[in-house]
């Protein structure tokens, strides 16, 4: 059998020193924004979109385009991490889903949560420090941890 992959975008939002993370209710983690990349969507236009759908936020992503550049090629903002996220695991062993995200860190301006009609509560999500993911690492995948606390950082030094 063949291992489905779908492409999405997955975006670690920060304000004031801390980063935003929700109960994601399939898969029973807590989680920054994020989802599957549309045919006619590049990765960080997904991600965007998924931010604004999920919170209601507008974020600026860190990072500028860099590469080549011609007439008929543009280069495109890379993602801080390209991962491949295993979804669906049979009890076999069998990888029957997986995920290959472009993980992107952005900023906030503020805190406020408002999510589209249909989307995941405001009082679902929280707003999550460094030293709070590092201190529950019984509540957070270790992943989470890593590029949550380095989100945090990397934003919080490119912020006035």
């Amino acid at each position: 059998m063949e291992t489905t992959r779908h492409f999405v975008a997955t975006v670690y939002v920060v304000h004031d020193g801390a980063t935003l993370l929700h109960d994601h209710e399939r898969l029973g983690l807590r989680l920054p924004p994020g989802g599957h990349v549309d045919r006619d969507e590049l990765p960080h236009e997904a991600a965007l979109r998924e931010v604004r759908e999920e919170t209601g936020l507008d974020v600026a992503l860190l990072g500028e385009p860099e590469g080549p550049e011609s007439d008929t090629v543009r280069p495109l903002l890379e993602p801080r991490h390209l991962l491949l996220e295993d979804i669906d695991v049979h009890e076999n062993g069998r990888i029957a889903h997986q995920h290959i995200d472009s993980v992107f860190y952005g900023a906030a301006d503020i805190r406020e949560i408002s999510p589209a009609p249909g989307e995941t509560p405001a009082d679902a999500w929280e707003w999550v420090s460094a030293g709070e993911l590092r201190a529950n690492p019984d509540r957070y995948e270790p992943d989470v941890i890593e590029m949550g606390t380095e989100a945090i950082e990397l934003v919080g030094s490119r912020r006035p």
